[in-house]
């Protein structure tokens, strides 16, 4: 029978230890470490993620039932005031470097969409994560709330949290849209929550085309019509032109805009795109397929621990959030590299009931039964 780390050991073997030691150097503030590390806080906090552990007694002691395998995981053990320590203190930037990292080589492996077109599509969206505010002052949202915004700009090849940015509760939707860098001729999928005439004309500009709805009180003259297949819910397809002198000068460009009725809900929409290429119907499923955003959200809700938090500091929370994020990232590209027809949740329950058994990782996402020779994970590490 071949020998075999524990699943964790083998999962966290994805992540070249040398490239995280320099990234620890690079993120590293305050007195050195006696006998804690920023690894060793990775693996203890990884273990909470895909353990589904609540608070940092609960963290430690399953740990300390571990605590024969920590050797293999090249971690020791943390006390509570260590972790909590580590978690409030030391910069939570170098999650966000790891999370960086990580995504490149995701993005090495991942599969298309399921448009035929070639432009790289995208699904903008933000998250509130609702906070107590006499717990979380620094949280300040609402006279008796507090939150943090979690923003992603999803890209549909594989589903990947490409952008992905952290803020107070009260930053606007539209504000941090602004400031993210989409590659030329990609497509940006974007509700009403991010109507703002500058940018579409800024995104014109810039090459990157967007698909969103149209405001009901908006004002636009048509310039020209083109026919439609009203076979297929197209109820028009028009080029118009903003009206109002504010609405004009902010946003002087020709747009296009494109009425659908859905026949599976009877429902009426309106949407408006740059984008003159691509067929109204083609439109039409775009914006359908920006629900993949918001699935996004509700899976990591569900499955990692971004709504309750082991620290109560601003650096202790982001930090929770970008291991979790971390995780994702490695269960996707566990489903990538293993190609097979299992969801990214049932990746996690498997790692979950498995985390500490002496199994081939990947014969355990097969299926296989114990005990079988199996490759080695090594062909597995992200390089």
């Amino acid at each position: 029978m071949s020998h075999h780390n524990t699943v964790f050991s083998q999962l966290l073997k994805m992540i070249p230890r040398h490239e995280f030691e320099t990234l620890a150097k690079q993120h590293h503030t305050g007195r050195s470490f006696r006998t804690a590390s920023r690894w060793s806080q990775f693996v203890s906090m990884a273990m909470a993620q895909l353990a589904g552990r609540n608070s940092l007694r609960d963290i430690v002691e399953n740990i300390s039932a571990q605590v024969h395998r920590l050797y293999h995981l090249g971690s020791t053990k943390l006390s509570r005031s260590n972790l909590s320590r580590i978690n409030d203190a030391k910069p939570y930037a170098l999650y966000e470097a790891l999370f960086g990292k990580l995504l490149s080589r995701c993005q090495g492996v991942v599969p298309g969409h399921n448009f035929r077109f070639r432009n790289p599509l995208y699904s903008l969206d933000a998250s509130t994560i609702d906070l107590c505010l006499s717990v979380f002052p620094w949280a300040d949202f609402r006279t008796t709330k507090g939150a943090i915004k979690l923003h992603v700009g999803l890209n549909h090849a594989g589903y990947l949290p490409e952008f992905v940015t952290v803020t107070e509760g009260k930053n606007h939707d539209v504000i941090v849209g602004r400031t993210l860098a989409f590659p030329k001729e990609s497509i940006v999928v974007i509700d009403k929550g991010y109507n703002d005439y500058t940018w579409y004309k800024q995104l014109t500009e810039r090459g990157i085309f967007f698909v969103t709805r149209l405001k009901t009180n908006a004002k636009y003259r048509i310039v020209s019509r083109r026919p439609v297949l009203k076979g297929r819910g197209l109820i028009c397809d028009q080029t118009i032109e903003f009206g109002g002198p504010q609405t004009a000068k902010k946003c002087p460009v020709q747009l296009r805009r494109i009425a659908y009725r859905d026949s599976e809900i009877g429902k009426r929409y309106v949407f408006l795109t740059n984008n003159f290429k691509l067929a109204a119907k083609t439109i039409a499923d775009i914006y359908k397929a920006r629900w993949q955003v918001e699935l996004f959200f509700k899976w990591i809700k569900q499955n990692l621990k971004i709504k309750s938090f082991v620290g109560t500091s601003k650096n202790a929370v982001r930090t929770q959030i970008w291991i979790a994020l971390c995780m994702y990232l490695l269960l996707a590209f566990l489903k990538f590299q293993s190609k097979l027809q299992k969801s990214t949740q049932q990746i996690l329950r498997l790692l979950q009931m498995n985390l500490f058994e002496k199994r081939d990782l990947m014969a355990l996402l097969r299926g296989d039964p114990p005990g079988d020779k199996q490759p080695n994970i090594n062909q597995m590490i992200l390089l």
